[in-house]
């Protein structure tokens, strides 16, 4: 109504933490897959559940595509130095447009660790789609917006470092 830019950014999976590892992500409850995942490798869970297996996917198990909280910051910079430019309003996709499936988080995350993460295969989610990929073009083209930390190695290796150093702290 009174010409005010917008900049609605769709995130897709939001993950990982500081690369410095002083800020990461705690929820009560924890719903969010990799800290689940981090939380069965340090022993602060029993297990993690795998929401279906048989997805028609390469392993049977969900596909999401993982984004890095640091890409997002930038995302969301970009977007108000676009806007402050004049630039046009737009809502935007931002991921990486490639998926990870469930299996490869939890192989991830027992790499890096050196050790199996208990996992448990449970039922399908109602309404859970077997693949959700980002088109993040769109971003791409008005903000020249490119995701540079949102690899799946870099998103675990930054929670982890997190996760364990908080998991330290406690003790």
């Amino acid at each position: 109504a009174y010409g005010i830019g917008w900049a609605a950014l769709r995130y897709f999976n939001a993950a990982g933490a500081d690369l410095d590892g002083e800020i990461g992500e705690k929820h009560d409850p924890e719903t969010h897959l990799i800290p689940l995942v981090i939380e069965a490798a340090l022993g602060q869970r029993p297990s993690v559940e795998i929401f279906g297996t048989d997805y028609p996917t390469p392993d049977g198990t969900a596909i999401r595509d993982f984004i890095h909280v640091v890409d997002l910051a930038d995302a969301h910079a970009r977007a108000l130095e676009h806007l402050a430019a004049g630039g046009e309003s737009a809502a935007l996709n931002l991921g990486t447009g490639q998926g990870h499936s469930v299996r490869e988080v939890v192989a991830g995350v027992g790499k890096l660790c050196g050790g199996r993460v208990p996992a448990n295969d449970a039922p399908r989610r109602e309404g859970d789609p077997a693949v959700l990929v980002a088109d993040p073009s769109k971003a791409q083209q008005l903000l020249g917006w490119r995701p540079q930390n949102s690899d799946l190695d870099t998103i675990i290796q930054s929670a982890w470092k997190w996760h364990s150093s908080r998991s330290q702290r406690e003790k």
